[in-house]
């Protein structure tokens, strides 16, 4: 009687490429890419964007050529000054909908549980966050600079019918028109990470724009009861923001570097406690 010969069982190596941040990154700008709600808030932001920025620079010569009283003495060189703005114009609203889009690109896997594939595939958990984070940032960089620069173009023949138009050499504007595209950006690393810390999508997005819209508001309520809150208030993101793209400093405020540091200081903070906290917490 014959005896069957046994099985080699020896394991084969591993013949598979390693997870590099080059590849994670890579996996993390098609997750991004190819989600249609994704492209579509995207166009939505920039239409938003260059289509106030129009609307502006439009009020801008309805002002300037009133028929009945015409502008007041020295109007002509305030408006002026308003016309270096309307390149960020549209900024606010750009945020709101990068806040938004920034904190969905992470809730919504926590949401739908693929957090743990992600996971999964990167053991050691930063890499997948800070590519993330990168591949939102960088997009709504360049999101925030097209848009800009599409609306300063736009805005030209419009400004010219009251001579109110202006080169990118003027004072201060190129650095706005970038800087746009650098708020947005800072902006997204802010939603990601508060999307991290809380898990939940609605909780994130309330949180981040209760933050950029809605302490702004209770802090000029609050301004009058004392001293110290109008002082607290030019340190909060929104008015960050507003003097990173700044083209007039008025006296007492932080000029576009100490704004933008101010800003950047949020996002790196918010975003270092999501990566301490994705390290410690299971998902």
């Amino acid at each position: 009687m014959s005896t069957a010969a046994p099985v080699s069982r020896t394991p084969r190596a591993w013949s598979g490429r390693p997870v590099t941040f080059g590849r994670v990154l890579r996996s993390e700008w098609i997750k991004t890419n190819t989600v249609p709600s994704t492209v579509i808030l995207l166009a939505v932001s920039f239409a938003v964007m260059v289509g106030l920025g129009a609307l502006v620079a439009w009020g801008l010569i309805q002002l300037a050529s009133d028929p009945e009283s015409g502008p007041p003495e020295g109007i002509g060189q305030s408006l002026q000054s308003a016309a270096y703005d309307v390149p960020a114009a549209g900024l606010p609203f750009g945020q709101l909908l990068i806040a938004a889009l920034a904190v969905v690109v992470i809730g919504s896997e926590y949401t739908t549980g693929m957090i743990r594939s992600t996971m999964v595939a990167v053991p050691t958990r930063t890499p997948a966050l800070l590519a993330k984070t990168l591949v939102i940032a960088v997009i709504s960089f360049v999101l925030g600079v097209v848009g800009a620069f599409t609306t300063y173009l736009l805005a030209q023949p419009i400004l010219a019918g009251s001579d109110l138009d202006f080169g990118l050499d003027a004072e201060w504007v190129l650095p706005s028109i970038i800087n746009t595209g650098t708020v947005l950006a800072l902006i997204a690393i802010m939603g990601v990470g508060i999307g991290a810390l809380l898990r939940n999508t609605a909780g994130g997005v309330v949180t981040l724009v209760g933050a950029l819209f809605v302490l702004p508001i209770i802090a000029g309520l609050l301004t009058g009861l004392a001293d110290w809150v109008e002082d607290a208030a030019r340190f909060l993101p929104s008015s960050a923001a507003a003097q990173l793209v700044a083209t007039n400093i008025q006296p007492g405020q932080f000029n576009q570097v100490e704004g933008g540091l101010i800003l950047a200081g949020w996002a790196v903070i918010l975003l270092a406690a999501a990566v301490v906290v994705l390290k410690k917490r299971d998902v």
